[in-house]
Formats: structure tokens, C-alpha cells, sequence
């Protein structure tokens, strides 16, 4: 019999518990494995989860689950880099393998609760830290593991796919589509990592540590938010044959990674750009299979559950068999890379300027771009305003971003140009 012990009774440790129980007998007809649920542990033991426990599981002593010799697994579903990291690190110490869905705590602290988890040859289960239900985690370390990652594109946060699939679907500006999503549960009273790319690149630093096996953390990471998006973008980037997404991206670079969070426009007839609501998408491009999808739900006390209890299984599996660390935590680097430099990322770009209707101001912006070697592929200007502003669209063909940004001020320094020039990335196979 494999003991688990919960840490974290809220949303995620309710599904977890719901499944261990209600699956009980499924989960050992699979494995040969009886899997016992010993232990919960919370600050808040009183409130009704909606579920009947057997007596004396509940504790508010976290004590009783990490220093217990009878529980063999710890799983550690609270949340936040401050007492969860103690929390993960002691019960290392005292021997038990981990299982956690707390992607903001390996993407700051990953490093350290790796080398605890090698140093004491314990497990460290973590694939409800990425896109809930969909378990590409393992796609990476097993189901791709013959193949060079060479690029992911991840729609990683319901709640901005969410807002996005609104603000396409229903022509909504941000503001209101975010309101519904607050009012429907999808968005926190607190949105702020969610709608600014900070929830996506956590997973993102994950994701991308075990494709090229080597430490990636927030801070190496471009991130950028959906908060300036607008409907008239959207319907721009539809014309053009466009959807937009809140994309993560990894790209090898030869000795680079190219890593970045950003709103992305994405052709329409791409399935990743299909994926609408509160769906997540991976897509995985290896060398020997080409691209890959996994779509599902990427948060939710059921998914993320069942992507908790896939990894108790897996441990549960290696301890019977006694070959703990039968896959490695991370695999050893074939070539040692490092972030690439936001200003080095080459990409097609949309920009949206704000341009006087009068002759010569395309041929003004034109000439900046340039200079720049920045190539247009394509433009629009919508409706005459003679003397006044209006929206001039260009699609441009493969730039360096540091030359895109130094185009932009001096485009925007230009008497003819009204406000400040939006500029969106676009992914889309073009020769190189």
C-alpha cells in the first residue's frame, strides 16, 4: 500500500481527493497498487468541500503528514513561493517524494527543489504545474523524449483565451470581456498575472527547463500582457487572415532559446488558433515526429486533479519497483544553451499606426522601415479623413526586434503620426 498525504484543501486538493477516493478501485485494478489516502492537512478544516472523508483524515498539523513514516508521498497543493517551498523542502529532507501543481514555485525556486529532490533520491512529481489536464510534461520527458525540441507554442491561461475568444467572438473591448470573466469565475478579483503573461511564462519556464534541459526562470523570460489589446487590432488581424492569442513561445536558436509571452498573431487556419474559451493548447515541434497538439482543460479542480493523481500513480509505480529515479529530473544537456535577447528574436510584425490622411506619409513611415530593414509585405488604411487621423495597417515580413523598436520611436516622432504606433508579433512559416 503507497500513503498519500494532502497539503491544500481548496479547489485542486478537492479534486485530487475526489478522485483517489471515487477511483479508488479503478486506480488499483491499473496498477496492482493500492493507493490509500491518509492525510489532508489545512488551516480551514471546517468548511463542507462538497465531499465525505473517512474519519480522521482532516488536520490542520502539517507535522502529521511530513514527519508520519507511513506516508510515502506528500502533495503539496497551497500555492505561493513562501511557506509551500519550506513545506516541499522539509518533507524532502524527511524522505518523502513530492508531487505539486505550483508552477510559480519551480519557476523561482525549480533549481534548489531539484538538487533537494537529487541529493535525497526522492521523486518530484509536477505535471499539473502546466496546462492542467493535459499531460505534456510527460509528452515531453517520455512521449517525445527520442526527438530535439525544436520550438513550443503554448496557449497556457484560460482566463486571457477567454477574454480574447470574447473580444474576437463578441466584439467586446477588454474592460467588459474581463468583467464577464470575473463574473463566471475565470479571471481572480486580482487578474494581474493572468492578463499580463506572468501565469503563462511560470509554465512556460517549466516547460521550457525540461525541452532543453537547462534552468530557465521568470527573469529570463520577455513577457508581455493582453491589457492593451483592442477590438479594432482584433478585426485588423482577422482581415488579414489572423486570430489573436496569448502565446508562449520557445524556440532553440542554435545556442539560444528564444523565450517570450506575448499576444501573437496566428494564422487562422493554424489549430492552435482554433482553440477558444478557457481551453489550453501545447504544440510541440520535434525534429524526428514534427508538430505536435494537445489540447484540453487547462485548469479546474477535476483536470488539474487528474494530472495530481497521474503523478502519485507514476511514483507509486517506482516505489513498488524499486526503481525510484527511473527517469531523470532533468536530463543532462547534450549542448549547454542559455535566453536569448528579446532585441535578437526575429519575427513579422503588425503594426497600426495613427497617420494624418495626406500624401506622403506612407512614404515617410515606408522610409524609416527601411532604413531599418524592416520589408512590408502588406497594408491597409480604412475610410478618408483628410487632414485627420486614421488607421494605417502594415504586415511586415521577417525583422529583428531591436530594429522594430528603434523604427517604431522614430515613426512615432513624426508630426504626420498622431499617437503611439501598436505593434503586434505574428507567427507564421515564412521562408527564412
Amino acid at each position: 500500500m503507497i500513503n498519500v498525504g494532502i497539503i491544500g484543501f481548496g479547489t485542486v486538493g478537492t479534486g485530487t481527493a475526489k478522485i483517489l477516493l471515487k477511483n479508488k478501485s479503478l486506480l488499483r485494478n491499473r496498477t496492482g497498487i493500492r493507493i490509500n489516502l491518509k492525510k489532508i492537512a489545512d488551516l480551514d478544516i471546517k468548511r463542507d468541500r462538497g465531499i465525505k472523508l473517512p474519519d480522521n483524515v482532516l488536520t490542520d498539523n502539517v507535522d502529521e503528514l511530513i514527519k508520519d513514516p507511513d506516508i510515502d508521498i506528500i502533495v503539496e497543493l497551497i500555492g505561493g513561493t513562501g511557506i509551500a517551498r519550506e513545506i516541499i523542502l522539509k518533507s524532502i529532507r524527511n524522505g518523502k517524494h513530492v508531487v505539486t501543481a505550483n508552477k510559480a514555485l519551480l519557476a523561482t525556486h525549480g533549481t534548489e527543489i531539484l538538487k533537494a529532490a537529487g541529493d535525497m533520491n526522492v521523486e518530484l512529481g509536477f505535471e499539473a504545474s502546466v496546462a492542467g489536464g493535459i499531460p505534456v510534461i510527460k509528452v515531453i520527458r517520455e512521449g517525445l523524449v527520442a526527438n530535439r525540441i525544436k520550438a513550443i507554442y503554448g496557449i497556457i491561461n484560460g482566463t486571457t483565451n477567454y477574454i480574447l475568444t470574447r473580444m474576437t467572438e463578441e466584439k467586446k473591448d477588454f474592460g467588459d470581456a474581463l468583467k464577464e470573466a470575473q463574473k463566471l469565475g475565470y479571471a481572480e478579483a486580482d487578474p494581474t498575472f493572468d492578463i499580463e503573461g506572468v501565469d503563462s511564462a511560470h509554465k512556460l519556464a517549466i516547460i521550457a527547463s525540461l525541452s532543453y534541459s537547462s534552468q530557465f526562470s521568470l527573469k529570463d523570460i520577455y513577457c508581455e500582457g493582453i491589457s492593451g489589446i483592442s477590438p479594432m487590432d482584433i478585426e485588423f488581424a482577422l482581415e488579414l487572415g489572423y486570430k489573436l492569442k496569448l502565446l508562449a513561445i520557445a524556440k532553440r536558436r542554435g545556442a539560444k532559446v528564444e523565450l517570450r509571452v506575448h499576444p501573437t498573431m496566428i494564422p487562422k487556419e493554424y489549430l492552435i488558433s482554433k482553440i477558444d474559451g478557457v481551453y489550453n493548447a501545447v504544440s510541440v515541434e520535434g525534429d524526428a515526429v514534427g508538430a505536435t497538439l494537445y489540447y484540453g482543460k487547462g485548469a479546474g479542480d477535476m483536470p488539474t486533479g487528474s494530472a495530481v493523481v497521474s503523478d502519485i500513480v507514476d511514483i507509486a509505480r517506482n516505489i513498488v519497483s524499486n526503481s525510484t529515479g527511473r527517469i531523470p529530473l532533468m536530463a543532462k544537456p547534450e549542448k549547454a544553451v542559455g535566453p536569448m535577447k528579446m532585441d535578437d528574436v526575429i519575427s513579422m510584425y503588425y503594426f497600426r499606426f495613427s497617420a494624418l490622411d495626406k500624401p506622403g506619409v506612407l512614404s515617410k513611415i515606408s522610409g524609416i522601415l527601411g532604413k531599418y530593414n524592416i520589408s512590408i509585405a502588406s497594408v491597409i488604411q480604412k475610410g478618408r479623413r483628410e487632414g485627420k487621423a486614421v488607421p494605417l495597417v502594415v504586415l511586415t515580413h521577417k525583422a529583428r526586434e531591436k530594429n522594430v523598436v528603434m523604427a517604431i520611436k522614430a515613426i512615432d516622432r513624426l508630426p504626420v503620426v498622431a499617437s503611439r504606433t501598436v505593434f503586434i508579433r505574428v507567427e507564421h512559416k515564412e521562408p527564412d
